[in-house]
């Protein structure tokens, strides 16, 4: 079997267009006339993405959810969604939970498919983003002497993910999370470096790193998270949709973050406290 690296690596060689930035960021940037559009896809798969039993209307928020999330880390703001759906019980629930967050969110249907299958449902969302910035956020920006930061808390639907129907905080994180695009689009001007954190910190980290060519340097008590007692975990289970960033030290970010790190070496590794990590490591969710 192939692993997904290698997969990914062996698609690199199609994928030949500017556009496709060499696969090393979360989405395509297309320039069309004056405007710059950013398109992404993502897929769930029950029993993987989402829990088995799961409702509905929590996959469709979901679903449509982390690919505002990458829009999110380009600074854009949503023109649509195209949505493939697999059909099967609770359809409805399906339908209303994908008005919930398309409202929540502004941000239209634009079409999609729908299909009928044996086996586990599988769902995907194709979403398109105008840029409000140029250039365009990417991950291979990150420059040596930047700061790196992270959003919000990390770990909290790692928590929820046990905590099924709770309705607390780290339930709704999991089951809805909720992509930053107005934090997005206030931080694209300002960052070397962005992505969202939907692997884990420490794998999103390592990506960035290796894209930009650097070495990110991360300071254990610096980094936020739910549960200090199960800290690695928190660090490496994923689905937290966060952005990861990099700017200068010296700027007053327009949003709440906190400092993590520092992009300080000319080569491509990942430092925690000192100790070099590699994806061997064991570093987030990998397929």
């Amino acid at each position: 079997m192939v692993h997904e690296t290698g997969f990914i690596a062996a698609l690199k060689a199609l994928a030949s267009s500017p556009a496709a930035r060499g696969l090393d960021d979360d989405a395509a940037v297309i320039a069309i006339g004056s405007e710059t559009l950013v398109l992404t896809h993502d897929t769930l798969v029950e029993g993987v993405h989402v829990r088995e039993g799961e409702d509905p209307a929590d996959i469709a928020w979901k679903l449509v959810a982390v690919n505002l999330s990458d829009l999110a880390a380009k600074g854009a703001e949503p023109v649509g969604v195209l949505v493939s759906h697999m059909l099967g019980a609770d359809d409805d629930r399906f339908v209303a939970g994908l008005r919930e967050v398309l409202d929540e969110y502004g941000t239209p249907l634009l079409g999609g498919d729908t299909v009928r299958a044996d086996g586990r449902r599988v769902w995907g969302c194709t979403a398109i983003g105008r840029a409000t910035h140029t250039p365009v956020p990417d991950r291979r920006n990150a420059r040596i002497g930047e700061a790196i930061y992270v959003t919000g808390t990390l770990g909290r639907a790692m928590l929820g993910m046990s905590e099924r129907g709770s309705g607390d905080v780290n339930d709704r994180a999991y089951r809805r999370p909720r992509p930053l695009l107005t934090e997005g689009r206030k931080l694209a001007p300002h960052v070397g470096a962005m992505m969202d954190v939907s692997d884990g910190l420490l794998l999103d980290g390592w990506r960035m790193a290796r894209a930009s060519g650097v070495g990110f340097a991360l300071e254990r008590e610096a980094i936020p998270v739910a549960d200090p007692a199960r800290f690695d975990d928190c660090i490496r289970w994923g689905d937290d949709y966060q952005l990861l960033f990099t700017a200068p030290a010296s700027i007053e970010l327009p949003v709440p973050a906190a400092r993590i790190g520092i992009v300080e070496r000319s080569d491509p590794v990942l430092l925690l406290d000192g100790r070099n990590l590699h994806p061997e490591d064991g570093l987030g969710y990998q397929h």
